[in-house]
Order: C-alpha cells, then sequence, then structure tokens
C-alpha cells in the first residue's frame, strides 16, 4: 500500500512539473505574451531549472530547447525513481530508460492537450468571455484549426475537440503500452 501511495505521489508531482515545463516551452512555440498571469506563473515554477539550462541550451527558431531538455531531465529522474520504488536496479535499465524517458515526455504532453482542450471546452460552453479563453484558445489553435477543416460544425457545434480528444486518447494508449512494453511496468 505504501508503495502505491508513493507512486500515485511521485506521478503527480512530475506529472504536474513536467506539464509545465511543455506548457512554457508552447507558450513560446504560440508566441504567447509572457505578462499574461498563466505565462507568469509557468515561468516562475520551471524558472529555478530552465534559466541555467538556458545558459548552455539556446532556443532557436521559437523554440524553447532548455524547456525541452529540462522536461526529459525531470522525466529521467521521474523514471530512475518510479523503477527504485518497484523494486529494480535502474543501472541494468539505462538503454532502456531513456526511451522510456522519451515516451514519459510523449505522454505528458498528450495529457497536457487533453487537459487544455477540455479546459477549453467547458470554458466554452460555461463562461466564453473568460479572461482564459483567448490564452487557451491560443494554445489549442495549432491543433485544432487542421481538424476544423476536416471536421464540419454541426448547428454550430465545433466538433473538433471531441475528435482531438479521441486522437489523443489513442496515441496515450500506444505510448503507454510502448513504455510497459520496454520495462514491464507503466509510466
Amino acid at each position: 500500500m505504501f508503495g502505491d501511495i508513493a507512486r500515485f505521489l511521485l506521478n503527480t508531482v512530475f506529472t504536474l512539473f513536467g506539464a509545465a515545463l511543455l506548457l512554457r516551452a508552447w507558450l513560446q512555440f504560440v508566441r504567447l505574451p509572457p505578462y499574461n498571469p498563466v505565462s507568469n506563473a509557468v515561468l516562475q515554477f520551471t524558472n529555478w531549472l530552465v534559466l541555467p539550462l538556458r545558459r548552455v541550451i539556446p532556443g532557436t527558431r521559437g523554440i524553447d530547447w532548455a524547456s525541452i531538455v529540462a522536461t526529459l531531465i525531470t522525466a529521467l529522474v521521474y523514471v530512475v525513481l518510479t523503477i527504485v520504488l518497484v523494486g529494480l536496479d535502474p543501472l541494468s535499465l539505462m538503454p532502456a530508460l531513456l526511451i522510456v524517458a522519451l515516451l514519459t515526455v510523449v505522454k505528458w504532453a498528450l495529457n497536457l492537450i487533453i487537459w487544455m482542450t477540455i479546459l477549453m471546452a467547458l470554458l466554452s460552453w460555461l463562461n466564453p468571455r473568460s479572461a482564459a479563453m483567448p490564452i487557451l484558445y491560443q494554445l489549442t489553435a495549432p491543433l485544432l484549426n487542421p481538424l476544423r477543416r476536416i471536421v464540419p460544425q454541426l448547428g454550430g457545434i465545433d466538433l473538433s475537440p471531441i475528435l482531438l480528444f479521441v486522437i489523443v486518447q489513442v496515441l496515450i494508449m500506444v505510448v503507454t503500452r510502448a513504455a510497459v512494453s520496454l520495462t514491464l511496468f507503466g509510466i
């Protein structure tokens, strides 16, 4: 039971921090202004890890490589701690650990997409004039706009978030299955 609680807490803390690091990179990619409350909170939460990395890893073409490397480091630490909690030797699984860490980053990114999409859909129904709507729209537009060209609106209802949700869920299943096959436990 203690092991389950420890894995749950480890997963929660690392997933939230990993998602914040990915969101930081995504905020820069979509050129969201850094002075809005969401950007400011993400920057303050992740500066302690990203700013030292930025001294040696510059960003290029709108991609915040320091945040992406920080996310990969965070995922690697998470995978190693998870393996230690299971009772295995992380050194014996070292080549697979790097792949599982990369798959963990992909899973965090996919979960972030799901939560942003759900939050945007809920706010569009409950409070379309919320201050968060322009931010969420700008973050999800690169993912939803291609789907909006494919999926027609039915009576003014945008079904593209549902399609994105289904696609991302399938991708999460694939990533999780790949990680389990590499390590014999889930991420």
